[in-house]
């Protein structure tokens, strides 16, 4: 790992190189290069080179990266050399889908326990899993080794479950509530709220109309 702390907004482009590699992989090629990456992404070739240079040299100039190795690399580097357990906190129409959600295993991740607090829903089953009751939560997360949180109810409540995930050690939430939510130190959210993304959108369909 670098010695020197690395900028989140680097971090954050590292999946989107991983994914570009695992398509590329798939249509059976060995060698890539920055300025391929470049073009498929939508960056320059100087920011993805810059990039990955935070975590030292995977490629070499006039032949490019080899795309196995890279992309081993960059699995290393985001801890995706395992399976991370994860627990959904909503069973309405997000959580649901996020539950059927096919994709998320052969990325680094599984869904290995589900909650709610509607008790129309407990006992319930939700495609693999049974609903649990929201009450039992922190007990049974400190008895699991899951530290990722996916947190799909409404933004009334979603502070309060915050606190709940922080008291049962989830250090990492994913968080589909429309709401900001206030963590400790050492607690990283990740916000989606896809109602933020298509406003800012409309500001360029307006802007060009």
């Amino acid at each position: 790992m670098p010695s020197h702390p690395v900028p989140d907004i680097v971090v954050g482009r590292l999946p989107v190189y991983l994914r570009a590699l695992t398509a590329m992989t798939q249509e059976g090629k060995v060698i890539t290069s920055s300025q391929e990456l470049a073009t498929r992404l939508g960056f320059t070739s100087a920011q993805i080179r810059k990039d990955l240079s935070h975590f030292g040299e995977f490629g070499k100039q006039g032949l490019g990266y080899n795309i196995p190795f890279l992309s081993e690399q960059l699995r290393h580097i985001l801890k995706l050399d395992r399976i991370w357990g994860v627990v959904l906190v909503g069973a309405g129409d997000l959580g649901r889908a996020l539950a059927n959600f096919q994709g998320f295993q052969e990325r680094g991740f599984e869904i290995r326990i589900v909650f709610d607090s509607n008790p129309a829903k407990i006992g319930q089953s939700l495609g693999r899993f049974v609903i649990q009751d929201i009450d039992q939560l922190v007990p049974s997360l400190h008895e699991s080794d899951i530290r990722i949180a996916m947190l799909a109810v409404p933004a009334r409540v979603a502070q309060e479950v915050t606190g709940r995930l922080v008291e049962a050690g989830i250090r990492a939430i994913l968080n589909y509530a429309p709401t900001t939510l206030s963590v400790p130190s050492g607690v990283f959210v990740q916000n989606i709220d896809p109602a933020v993304h298509l406003q800012r959108m409309t500001y360029y369909l307006l802007e060009h109309d």
